[in-house]
Formats: structure tokens, sequence, C-alpha cells
């Protein structure tokens, strides 16, 4: 496993210094810097950005040939990290915690660590990842005017007022969805100027105001509209499992929300959460799978393969395999046997 040691969390000098292990390039502009590489190491863009009040971004869309650690060792109390994958997963590790936390697409991560306790992030090899890390330096956040912070959650007051890097928080909340579509738009700004850093700034400030929401729901175990638990996650695995045992079955919403006891909200947030789909388009992609499968393995007819993946229109079939392979089902057959 690569490792890259880090010395600061000002973010444009983490770019500087994981610009030579990486061989790349920095571009500024905006008030942003852009780290841009591709080589040996992998490819892809490190992003970074600060505004007042302590509040800054280092965005990661990357991926790695090896396994590659970044290893904060930061002799100085460390801002409060607040992390969203959008793509991917990443590992997470410090000596408080001692053991290595997965943490997973789509979730509501906020960690602050103790001074002196180095801390890693763990990018795994050939997988597209894109990770935000909105941080929050305490002096600073507090000396904004209406920061507001005595509404916050105890755990996450005392996370707060500890400027000297004395409190340990660690949180792995739930799955959202809101959040993600906020990253996106923050991914998509095309603005320049002026006009892209406002937009930037105010869209971090919606992003940390629903990761804020979700943690304080969570702390009261509350829902939080479009997020799921890790609970709810397993039951979308298992109901995955139920699906491609029974494709030939007739599959609706309320037969599967019976058999996995959620709602048809939480059902279609968990197949988005874990498959990018809604249950019906992941339904469809598994039984098209499965019948190219059985047209280039075995001689049954396409009248027959129709039927057995449950299908009830032929034609339809042919329509929505030819959408997503190019050709019909028997043209697909004949190319496949020549």
């Amino acid at each position: 496993m690569r490792e890259i040691h880090i010395t600061t969390m000002a973010g444009g000098d983490i770019l500087e210094q994981l610009r030579e292990p990486l061989q790349g390039t920095i571009t500024k502009q905006w008030g942003e810097s852009i780290l841009e590489f591709e080589g040996d190491y992998g490819h892809g863009s490190i992003r970074s950005i600060s505004f007042d009040w302590g509040i800054s971004l280092i965005d990661y869309n990357v991926c790695f040939t090896e396994d590659l650690k970044i290893i904060f060792n930061i002799p100085k109390a460390k801002p409060i990290a607040f992390i969203f994958i959008s793509d991917g997963h990443i590992a997470y590790t410090n000596a408080e915690i001692g053991c290595q936390q997965t943490l997973e697409r789509y979730q509501n991560i906020i960690v602050s660590t103790k001074s002196q306790i180095d801390e890693s992030y763990i990018f795994p090899k050939n997988i597209e990842v894109k990770v935000n890390f909105i941080y929050v330096t305490r002096k600073e956040y507090k000396k904004k005017k209406n920061n507001n912070l005595t509404y916050l959650d105890d755990d996450l007051i005392k996370a707060f007022s500890a400027d000297d890097g004395q409190q340990h928080f660690n949180h792995l909340g739930n799955f959202s969805l809101k959040i993600a579509d906020q990253i996106t738009e923050l991914q998509d700004s095309y603005d320049s100027g002026i006009i892209r850093s406002l937009s930037i700034e105010g869209q971090l400030n919606l992003i940390l105001a629903q990761q804020l929401l979700e943690h304080h729901k969570h702390q009261k175990g509350e829902n939080v509209f479009d997020s799921i638990n890790k609970t709810d996650i397993k039951k979308i695995h298992d109901l995955s499992a139920h699906i491609l045992e029974n494709l030939s079955e007739p599959l609706t919403i309320a037969t599967l929300t019976s058999i996995s006891g959620l709602s048809a909200k939480k059902l279609q947030t968990g197949f988005q959460v874990l498959y990018s789909k809604s249950v019906n388009e992941y339904i469809r992609h598994l039984k098209l799978e499965l019948s190219r499968d059985y047209i280039y393995n075995t001689e049954h007819s396409i009248s027959e393969i129709v039927y057995k993946i449950g299908f009830k229109s032929r034609s339809y079939f042919s329509k929505i395999f030819a959408e997503k392979y190019g050709m019909l089902p028997m043209e697909y057959r004949n190319k496949q046997r020549r």
C-alpha cells in the first residue's frame, strides 16, 4: 500500500503535498486550486477552495492503481470534517477508534479527531471515488455572527467548543439522497468568477445544514426525508437476492414492500442508494442480463426466454433488449454464435 503523509490542513497546501507523489500539476483560478494527475499511480483531480469563517472544501475525483493511504500528521487541533461520498467508498482509521471503518457511498459522515492523533483515509485501488470534505475550523467559525452553535446537539457542541483539539467525535450516519443531490449541484458549478464563488459557498452551507440535520434526526431516532439506515440497507440486500431468485414471478412494489417490511418510499430510496436505479429499473436490468445469458448459452426460443424471465410481451422485450444492447435478440444470438 502506498502512503502519503500530510502535515497541514490548509487546502492549497494539502494539494502541494499531494502534487509531487502523484506527479500532477496545479492550476489556480477564481480562488480555487485544482490538482490534476494521470500516470503510474492513477488519474483524477483534487480541488480545494476556502471561504470566510473557517469553511473550506476539498473534493476528490480520483482512481488509483494501488491502495493509497493518506495520513494526516497534524500536531495542532484539526478542523471538523463533514464527509460525503458520491461514488465508491474509502476507509478511515485513527488511534482513537483503533479499527478501520468503511465510509460508504451516500452516508453522512462527521469526524473530529484530537490533536496529536494521526488519522488516515485509504482509497482502494481501481475504484472511481468521488468524495467531498468540508472542513470547519472551530475558532474561526465561532467568530461568525449568528453562528447559532448553541442549537447543536450536546456532542457536536462539545466538538465545536474544543478549540484545543481534545474532543473526539465520530458520526457514521444514515444514507441520504437529498445530500447526494446537493453534492451533484456543487460538482456541476459551471459559472465563473464571483458568481461561481458565491454559488459554491451557498451550496456548501446547504450541504452543511443537511448533514447537521441528519445528525440531529439520527440522534433522536427520527427519519430524515430521503434517508435510510444500515438496517434498511441490509433489507435491500436481502430483497435483491429474493428478486434474483424469482425473476419469473410478478415483482410488484406492493409485493416487495410486504416481503421487506419497508415502505415504498424507503424501498425506492434504498435501490437508488445501492444500485442508482429505481426498483423497476433494477428488475428490468436483471431480466435483460439473464435473457442475454439464455440467448447466448441455450437453445431456448426467444418466446421461451421471454416466458422464463417473466415478460408477457415478446415485442416489448425485443424493444427494450434492442435499446440496451443495440440489436434485436435474434441478431444478438446470431452475432455471438458467429
